[in-house]
């Protein structure tokens, strides 16, 4: 029987039932609204580890709670800057509580398992220190049986795979924010929010390996995209994603228990 994952679709009564005894993890998807370039919306970041949040649960038997959708401040060398129009960040010390005070609530309901799937490169050390936070407030309060995973999806990538979306070289993470690996996936996930008749076709960024600030603007693309995604394809996506949801269901798998759940290809995927 399949169960519904959506916390946010979910009766109080319903939650509680899932929740109680502590075994059912919650997944936490946290984005940003961003500039992605001429031709991606500016949810990528929060509509991309949300689907894969979406399709892990369905494996694993997990929740999904509803995604944090503003991240912290776009950096030039990682997200074209927050200079941008359209793109609406929060302050770190903002990202730090509202991580820290979710997952305080997760475990005032009876949640033992916690994975953040992070979706926004510039997220990660403040969402790390929500979650050092909330375990060290939980500590306080006696709770000391919380276990969390903290991830970036894209880490999930194998070698094997990079070398066939990119086979003229993969050009970094960083150098990627709106390139070929957000644009497969959404073309993928969300072709009709793709336009890829304006996809930038110039070449990469090249930064200096350092910051500067205030931020100059003409240092960076205008476009906002930092590197070309013309070789993007829906197949190249799938195979991302596959490969994201594959991996990262076995990892919560044998870090949350085994027992715990069923195995993936013994689960069928939900959406």
């Amino acid at each position: 029987m399949k169960h519904n994952i959506l916390i946010f679709n979910m009766t109080w009564t319903e939650y509680s039932a899932r929740t109680s005894g502590g075994s059912t993890p919650v997944l936490l998807p946290v984005g940003a609204l961003e500039q992605h370039g001429p031709h991606l919306p500016m949810n990528c970041d929060t509509l991309i580890p949300g689907a894969v949040c979406q399709q892990v649960a369905g494996r694993i038997d997990a929740l999904v709670a509803p995604p944090l959708s503003y991240g912290y401040k776009s950096q030039p060398r990682s997200g074209g800057g927050n200079h941008f129009p359209g793109t609406t960040s929060l302050d770190g010390n903002t990202l730090v509580m509202m991580t820290r005070d979710i997952i305080k609530e997760f475990a005032r309901h009876g949640v033992r398992k916690v994975a953040v799937v992070v979706g926004h490169t510039e997220n990660l050390m403040f969402t790390i220190e929500g979650c050092d936070l909330a375990l060290r407030d939980l500590r306080s309060q006696g709770i000391r049986d919380l276990r969390i995973v903290h991830m970036g999806y894209w880490e999930f990538s194998s070698e094997q795979t990079l070398r066939k979306v990119f086979p003229d070289g993969f050009p970094s993470w960083n150098l990627e924010h709106a390139g070929v690996m957000e644009t497969s996936i959404m073309l993928h996930l969300h072709p009709n929010l793709v336009q890829f008749d304006k996809v930038p076709l110039h070449p990469p960024a090249d930064f200096p390996p350092y910051d500067i600030y205030p931020v100059e603007p003409h240092r960076i693309p205008s476009s906002g995209a930092l590197s070309s995604a013309k070789t993007a394809t829906a197949d190249k996506g799938r195979l991302m994603l596959d490969e994201y949801i594959e991996t990262i269901s076995m990892a919560l798998i044998d870090e949350f228990g085994a027992e715990s759940f069923s195995r993936p290809d013994k689960q069928e995927q939900t959406l």
